[in-house]
């Protein structure tokens, strides 16, 4: 391997800052070794690939100002012209907003632990949401802001030298975004009812959690029991663990085997093949 510790990298590149050191400029590091053709034509790519990310999240985050939050709770009655103008401004402001973070940042490294914290802290509440009538959209607004203001004040703190370590720090903006939203659910603005009827009876989601609008929905209980029988959670979480461990093992078994690491790449094997044919298990038994 080229790099395979960090202090390969130190003495290789000992003209750089040691703080900058670490596993995130291995890769553009290792473009030192390709032809000057083959360097060129790679950079180019690294420059599409930015862009369109870049792109990507900028009408990202404009629709969801504009169609989810602005349109919906401030502005209901304008006219198509009046959004496109406000999603230009939208997209505009974030450009200035993100470009300022590079006066934050100092490392690719903190841009992904930002985006992990941001994504680990909503991640529940996307899922639960299927499975209780009292998540709303309001709730989404909280948890996104709420594990926005946790990933910016874990950066604060690791400017003043406090570093609680990347899983601690997941685990307290989980805790902290799920108290956020939580409270939303119960003290803010519920959803229409008459909506959450005509979701119900469209996509007939099951468990306690949707009881009362059952209920209000006039459905039976041998109906709904019906509908339970038919939507097996239990297999559906067991389908979703397996799948989940054949993507992860798969991607770290290959890792193992760039690095030469034989003995857990036969073990991550083991569970690749494994996983993936309770996946496979599961999704006979559901889909027939």
């Amino acid at each position: 391997m080229v790099y395979p510790q960090l202090s390969d990298l130190r003495r290789a590149l000992p003209n750089v800052d040691p703080a900058l050191i670490g596993h995130d400029i291995a890769f553009p590091a290792m473009l030192r070794f390709m032809p000057t053709g083959w360097i060129g034509l790679m950079v180019g790519g690294l420059v599409a690939a930015n862009s369109s990310t870049i792109l990507t999240h900028l009408n990202w985050g404009a629709s969801y100002l504009v169609h989810d939050f602005y349109r919906r709770f401030i502005s209901k009655d304008e006219t198509e012209k009046h959004y496109v103008m406000v999603g230009r401004i939208a997209t505009v402001l974030l450009f200035v907003l993100s470009s300022g973070l590079v006066f934050i940042l100092q490392t690719a490294q903190e841009s992904f632990n930002i985006i992990l914290q941001i994504g680990a802290g909503t991640g529940l509440l996307y899922l639960l949401r299927w499975f209780w009538w009292r998540v709303t959209a309001w709730c989404e607004v909280v948890a996104m802001t709420a594990s926005f203001l946790a990933a910016f004040a874990f950066l604060l703190m690791h400017r003043s030298g406090i570093v609680l370590g990347t899983h601690q720090e997941l685990l307290l903006g989980i805790g902290f975004t799920t108290v956020c939203w939580i409270l939303m659910a119960y003290i803010g603005p519920e959803t229409e009812h008459a909506t959450l009827i005509s979701f119900y009876k469209l996509v007939h989601p099951i468990g306690p959690g949707w009881t009362k609008i059952r209920e209000e929905a006039g459905v039976e209980k041998a109906q709904a029991a019906e509908f339970a029988r038919q939507d097996n959670i239990p297999m559906a979480m067991l389908g979703w663990v397996s799948g989940t461990a054949v993507i992860w093992s798969g991607l770290f078994f290959v890792g193992n085997v760039l690095y030469g690491r034989t003995g857990y790449a036969a073990g991550l094997l083991a569970i690749f093949v494994i996983t993936g044919s309770t996946l496979i298990w599961v999704i006979r038994k559901l889909w027939t």
